[in-house]
């Protein structure tokens, strides 16, 4: 739904500096839409690049009623709570948003279009679109993107929201710099807002979810020498299903690691340990090929994420994650991706 010229209103009060801003902030930093202002009432005032070091100069204001002085056309839930649902205290700011003629874009699990709060409000050319919604003309898994003849990279993670997206975007951007045919496939809300398109995995039947990668990754496959596959959760979080699916789907030739710098235990559920990372990578590898029933991909390196980090820690990190793995690590958004794509090339 959205053409590079909407203008965006982010809606995410306690997002910016709160658990579930992820959607707002990965906007910020890789959205080619303007972004005409961030509303968020703990903020405003304040700003982005001082609070996040994303360097985009977007003012910060206190409600969506502010946001409409610096004219968007577009307002996009920018926050991602646990459960995908429209907390009830943001309810009013999505109806003042669509009373004033503004779009919607909308990556929770709670469906806005055909609400019947909202669809007598529309006018026009208006639109809502709510991006979990599964696609049409899905089938089974088979496989056959094995034999595929362009290298498709997956980001696999230690645990949710450690920052998969953000690795294969970078990877991504990196590839189109060095004029190589780059394709990304999103499979989260997030993703699917950057990019226009994609598969919202957690929105996809599970019998079809392998299908619905696959399908995806056949398309882009047409047109590209490398696809970089948005990861989603993680082999290790007990409430992570999608994993599996895009294991499937996608037949990656090569994994990327992604893992918080630091981080023990699964985020959500602090009694449940992370194994050492060579014991994640022997598992991932595992359940990628199956043993030899599937493409045999490898883990090439580990994309480490040091955000809360100062830089000689973070790079005290890194190699101490190289000393323990015997692989390349970086922070492609500290220190950029060129380490993970000489990875997979060197990989073959």
């Amino acid at each position: 739904m959205l053409t590079p010229d909407n203008r965006l209103a982010i809606l995410m009060h306690g997002g910016i500096l709160g658990d579930f801003g992820k959607t707002g902030l990965g906007l910020l930093r890789y959205s080619r839409n303007p972004i005409v202002a961030v509303i968020d009432a703990e903020c405003a005032g304040d700003s982005i690049p001082r609070l996040t070091g994303i360097p985009r100069d977007v003012p910060i204001v206190a409600s969506v009623g502010e946001a409409l002085a610096y004219q968007p056309d577009t307002l996009v839930i920018g926050i991602a709570p646990s459960g995908g649902m429209l907390p009830p205290e943001l309810w009013q700011e999505v109806r003042t948003a669509v009373m004033a003629g503004l779009n919607v874009v909308n990556g929770l699990h709670t469906p806005l279009a055909n609400h019947p709060d909202l669809q007598p409000l529309l006018r026009g050319c208006q639109w809502i679109w709510d991006i979990r919604k599964e696609p049409p003309g899905l089938s089974v898994g088979t496989g056959r993107a094995r034999f595929l003849p362009c290298k498709r990279v997956l980001t696999v993670g230690t645990d949710m929201a450690v920052g998969k997206m953000t690795v294969s975007l970078e990877m991504h951007r990196a590839c189109l710099q060095r004029g190589l045919r780059s394709r990304f496939l999103a499979t989260g809300q997030t993703g699917i807002m950057i990019e226009g398109s994609g598969v919202p995995l957690d929105a996809v039947r599970v019998d079809f979810a392998s299908g619905a990668v696959e399908k995806f990754v056949m398309e882009l496959a047409q047109d590209a020498d490398i696809i970089h596959i948005e990861g989603q959760g993680a082999l290790t979080n007990p409430a992570s299903t999608a994993t599996l699916p895009l294991l499937r789907g996608a037949q990656p030739t090569h994994l990327i690691l992604v893992h918080r710098a630091g981080q023990t235990h699964i985020r959500t559920f602090p009694d449940v340990p992370i194994p050492p990372l060579p014991e994640v990578i022997r598992i991932y590898e595992q359940v990628a090929s199956m043993g030899g029933a599937f493409y045999p991909a490898k883990v090439v390196a580990v994309a480490l994420n040091t955000a809360h980090m100062s830089e000689s820690e973070a790079r005290a990190a890194i190699a101490q994650v190289e000393a323990e793995t015997g692989l390349p690590c970086t922070d492609p958004v500290r220190f950029g991706a060129g380490r993970l794509l000489e990875a997979i090339e060197d990989e073959g």
